[in-house]
């Protein structure tokens, strides 16, 4: 199964009112606001959606009324991730229609060796005909899936691709370099895309373009078409903004550039805390210059 999932994809946030209940309404608007600016696929309940704080009824409203708003528009990938691999099974076995693909981050906390790992994404392969795109980001699960740990998964016919977001570009190296036809590499880090690109990563699933999907798919499609001059200019633009949003903690700063972009409103659910009105007053700012060119 190839991957179908290349280009610019969008972590997409969960937009909350001042009371913490979901705000459908800027859901909507931002999911017309991704798709008019050209962006790739979209993904629903990853991390940045503040997964962890959701209902699964309220995950799957969520999926609903991107799934409508969308209207087979672009590709939808649903998050799907956890530490009790029988649980997300039958998880995934009772999935809704309409869903193009599952991101599914590797078990955290409990911290299981590489063979444990292994064997967590074989169980959740044969519980859905669904191609699944791993997520490594060690800084979140305590642990790393290891290059000969992804390897051994792309052998199977419906994982199809990894989200890199160890930073590790030894271990990205090694993948790419090995890795069976069809099978992708994505970015997880929204501020070594370029980069990236250039040694053959092909494409991205990213918090920064919540707020720049235009600016943010321009430069992800120039790298993928070789124009790496183009890219590396977009880079540079969008580089002070994308170390703001993520100085507290994600998606508490991109959250407040889409306040400022009139989209949604910047709450979230605790545990997570709205950034520091410094870094509030710099992220607008940076915003405004980016909107204006």
């Amino acid at each position: 199964m190839k991957n179908p999932f290349i280009g610019a994809g969008v972590a997409l946030v969960t937009p909350f009112n001042e009371d913490h209940t979901i705000d459908y309404h800027a859901l909507r608007k931002l999911v017309r606001y991704q798709i008019d600016n050209g962006i790739d696929f979209l993904v629903v309940q990853g991390t940045t959606g503040e997964s962890p704080v959701l209902s699964m009824d309220e995950k799957l409203e969520v999926l609903r009324v991107v799934q409508n708003e969308n209207t087979g528009k672009v590709k939808i990938v649903f998050g799907i991730g956890g530490n009790d691999t029988v649980a997300i099974g039958e998880t995934l076995k009772s999935l809704p229609g309409g869903i193009d693909g599952i991101l599914s981050v590797s078990p955290y906390y409990n911290k299981p060796s590489q063979q444990g790992v292994v064997e967590h994404y074989k169980h959740l392969a044969t519980c859905t005909e669904l191609p699944i795109i791993l997520y490594n980001v060690p800084g979140r699960t305590g642990s790393n899936v290891t290059a000969s740990s992804t390897l051994e998964l792309s052998k199977i016919e419906n994982i199809i691709a990894m989200k890199e977001a160890s930073g590790d570009f030894g271990q990205i190296m090694d993948i790419i370099q090995n890795m069976p036809e069809g099978f992708s590499v994505l970015s997880g880090d929204d501020a070594i895309v370029v980069p990236l690109m250039s040694i053959g990563v092909e494409g991205v699933i990213s918090v920064s373009a919540n707020a720049y999907p235009k600016l943010f798919s321009d430069m992800v499609h120039d790298a993928a078409n070789g124009d790496f001059f183009a890219a590396k200019e977009k880079h540079y633009k969008l580089h002070q903004i994308t170390q703001m949003l993520f100085e507290e903690g994600n998606p508490g700063g991109v959250k407040v550039a889409l306040a400022k972009l009139g989209i949604m409103k910047p709450f979230m659910r605790r545990p997570l805390y709205p950034v520091s009105e410094e870094l509030k007053i710099r992220i607008e700012a940076e915003t405004e210059k980016i909107i204006a060119g």
